[in-house]
C-alpha cells in the first residue's frame, strides 16, 4: 500500500492494515511499527474524545447556570417592579385617610363629590389587590396592626381585643403595607 492510502486509511478509522497481521500485505519491520501507530491514535483519539467530552460539560453547566441566572433575574425584576408600585401607592394612602375624614365634616353637595373620588381611590387599590385591613373587635394581631393605645376592658370584654381603628391599614396578599393603627383592650 502507497503512504498516501495508509494515511488516508488511518485518518478515516485507525489503520485498516494493522486490524488484523494477516491482513497485511508488508514486512516483519512494517508490521511491528503500525500497532505503535494504531496504539498512539487510539490514545490520541480517546484523549480528544475526553477533552470534547470535558467541553460538553462545562458547555452544558454554563447553559444550566445562564439559565438560572435569567430566571433569578426576571424574578428580581418583577419583585422591583412590584415593590415600586407599592411604594408608590403607600404615598397615596393618606390621600384616601384625608378623603374619609373630609366626609365627616363637608355638607351634602360636597359629600357627594368626596364620595365620587373616594370611590374611585378605592378601585384603583382593589384594581392593584391591596386590601383594607380593619380589625375592628378582632383579636389583636400583632402581624397586621400597631397598638398605639390601651384602654383597660369593660366588664363582659375580654382583654386583647381591638376596641377603635384610628388609621386603617392595607396589604397586598400577605404583605402588609401598612400597619392598622389600633386601641387595644387589656
Amino acid at each position: 500500500m502507497s503512504e498516501e492510502m495508509k494515511k488516508t486509511a488511518e485518518a478515516a478509522d485507525g489503520c485498516e492494515d494493522c486490524a488484523s497481521e494477516k491482513a497485511c500485505g508488508a514486512g516483519e519491520a512494517q508490521a511491528a511499527e503500525e500497532p505503535a501507530v494504531c496504539d498512539e491514535q487510539a490514545a490520541a483519539l480517546e484523549a480528544a474524545r475526553s477533552e470534547a467530552a470535558g467541553y460538553k460539560d462545562k458547555w452544558m453547566r454554563t447553559a444550566a447556570e445562564f439559565d438560572n441566572f435569567r430566571k433569578r433575574n426576571e424574578q428580581t425584576r418583577r419583585t422591583a417592579y412590584l415593590d415600586g408600585k407599592a411604594d408608590i401607592l403607600v404615598k397615596l394612602l393618606p390621600v384616601g385617610d384625608n378623603l374619609e375624614r373630609a366626609l365627616t365634616t363637608c355638607d351634602e353637595q360636597t359629600r357627594k363629590g368626596i364620595e365620587m373620588v373616594l370611590r374611585s381611590f378605592n378601585k384603583l387599590l382593589e384594581d392593584e389587590g391591596i386590601e383594607a385591613i380593619d380589625p375592628t373587635g378582632e383579636e389583636f394581631d400583632p402581624t397586621f396592626c400597631e397598638a398605639i393605645m390601651s384602654e383597660p376592658s369593660a366588664e363582659g370584654v375580654e382583654p386583647g381585643y381591638v376596641k377603635e381603628v384610628f388609621l386603617k391599614g392595607y396589604r397586598r396578599g400577605e404583605k402588609v403595607l401598612r400597619y392598622a393603627q389600633v386601641k387595644v383592650t387589656t
